[in-house]
Order: structure tokens, then sequence, then C-alpha cells
């Protein structure tokens, strides 16, 4: 433990410029302070070392014999010092170059893309360099982990189960329809499925953990419908879902956004429900904080939530 008479760096940045220029007026310059301010300084630091270092006349100051010892010391932990600085420099240069990113799939495939793009062009703007993002896909769950362990300065999830260690800020809302095959019987309804009939309907849907199917759990219970019924199919991808789905198999729910070419062209049918509105939230989650890291992590969640003005924040309690 160093003890209590080691200078702190500007102390000894005043003493190596009073040795350097040879007078305390001239160090005041370098420094940007005044003579009054380098011979206070001084003579604290004189008290704290219990050495003088200056000798003062009518003609200047002068470093005594002890000053100019203290001066050449100073030189070499000032030299750390610097190598310390560019050190760290090089670390914060290098983590505003690189940004992990973890997503759940269906803003993964139909969302960051665009906002990816964004950053890149906001950057370049401002004659940054552009930040190399490294993306993770994976479920809500899945990416709440990544979160938390700090593998990913930021996620984004689709769920609405948000975890209470982690600030979240909403960025965007996200429809869900009702779809099935062209030629399901679901596809010739002259009236909307209930809440009640959809829940208790064996579909085709994601894994547990996923943005899409926890947020239809949680939609469908706070409509005061039954639990959702088990799934007559489970898949881990909405690409497998949509292909089941169109294959016949049973009707889904997807984000509007994942089925929207389908759509179009007429491979998959929309099926009104009523009592049940099928909007979910999409959040930014991040480790601390009221606002995500400084930096592209910020500036993302910013550009993700350009759609939704005075979005709210969350911060982790």
């Amino acid at each position: 433990m160093l003890s209590p008479r080691i200078p702190d760096l500007s102390a000894l940045e005043m003493l190596a410029a009073v040795h350097d220029l040879g007078s305390l007026s001239a160090a005041g310059k370098r420094l940007g302070l005044s003579q009054q301010a380098v011979s206070s300084r001084m003579r604290s630091l004189e008290s704290q070392i219990g050495s003088a270092l200056v000798t003062r006349t009518p003609r200047g100051s002068t470093l005594t014999e002890s000053g100019a010892l203290v001066a050449g010391w100073a030189a070499e932990v000032l030299a750390a010092a610097e190598r310390l600085d560019a050190g760290i420099a090089s670390l914060r240069s290098d983590t505003a170059r690189q940004l992990k990113v973890a997503a759940s799939q269906t803003i993964a495939e139909h969302l960051l893309p665009l906002w990816l793009v964004a950053l890149r062009r906001q950057q370049e703007s401002l004659g940054l360099v552009p930040t190399v993002v490294e993306l993770t896909v994976n479920n809500s769950e899945a990416t709440v982990a990544l979160v938390r362990s700090g593998q990913a300065a930021i996620g984004f999830i689709e769920s609405p189960h948000l975890p209470p260690d982690l600030s979240a800020a909403a960025v965007q809302n996200d429809d869900m329809v009702v779809v099935v095959a062209p030629d399901h019987p679901w596809a010739r309804r002259r009236t909307p499925v209930t809440a009640a009939e959809l829940a208790t309907t064996a579909l085709v849907t994601r894994e547990h953990g996923s943005g899409t199917r926890d947020a239809l759990e949680h939609l469908l219970t706070t409509a005061g419908a039954p639990p959702l019924a088990d799934p007559l199919v489970e898949l881990s991808t909405t690409a497998a879902v949509r292909s089941a789905i169109a294959a016949g198999t049973a009707p889904g729910v997807l984000s509007a956004l994942a089925v929207r070419d389908d759509l179009a062209l007429q491979r998959l049918i929309a099926v009104p429900v009523r009592g049940l509105p099928l909007r979910r939230t999409l959040t930014a989650l991040w480790q601390t904080g009221p606002t995500p890291p400084p930096g592209p992590a910020r500036d993302l969640a910013a550009i993700a939530a350009g759609a939704v003005p005075g979005a709210g924040t969350r911060r982790k309690s």
C-alpha cells in the first residue's frame, strides 16, 4: 500500500514542468495555470513530501537538489502513466469499433438489418470508423441470458416478460397475426376466431422461451382466455413454423413481419380474431443504468426506438 506522501500525477506533472522549463511561470503557462496557482500547489507538494523542492529568490525560482531528484523519479512515473493512458485509450477505441448484439429471431431477421444500416450511415456521416457488429440470434430467453452474462452489450427481445435484474426500454410495437394454409377450414370462415377458440386449438408454435410464444400466452391470459393448449407441433425457428402452417399442419400465430410475403402471395391466409388484440412490444435490454452503454449500443437503441416517440424506459432497481 502506498504511503500518503506519494503525490498525485498532476502534482508530478507540475514538478516535471518546472524542472524542464526552469521557472514556475513557464510551468504555469504549459499547464494553463497562473504563477500564483503553481506556487500554491508547489507549497502543498513540499508539505506532502516533507522536503523543500524549490528555491525562491527575487530573480525567480529553481528546483533544489531534492526537487531535481524527485523530478527525475517523477519522469519515470509519468512515462508509465502515459503508457497506461495510451493502453486504456486503445481498449476504449477497440470497444467503440466493436459491438456484440443479441436478438430474438423476428427482430434479427426483419428489423435489425435496417437498424444496422442506419447506424453505419450515421457513423459515416460523422466521419467515424463504422462499428463491427457481432450478432447472435436466439429466442428471447437466450437473448436475456447473453445480456445478463455480459456476452452481449445490448439485446432485443419480443417477450413481454422483462427480467427484473436488467434495464429495458420499449423500442417498437409489433403486430402478430393468426395464419392458416389456404385449404384450412379457418381460411373460409365468415366469422372471426374467438380468443377462447384460439387458445384451445392445437397450434404450430415456437418453443418455450421464444418471444412469439410468450407474447401469445400473455395476451391470451390478459384477455381472460383459457391457457394455451399443448401445441400440435413445436418448432425452434420462425421459418419452420411458417412452413408447417403453409403445409396445412395447423394454424399458427406469427409476427406480421414474418408472414408479409406469404400473405401477399396467398401462401398463407390471415384469420381475424375477436376479443384479442395481437400486438406486442419489442424491447431493448442492457445490464445497468437508465440508458444503454454510451457509444454504438446507445446509438443503435436510439435508432431502433425511432418509430416510437416517447417510448418508456424501465431501470433495473
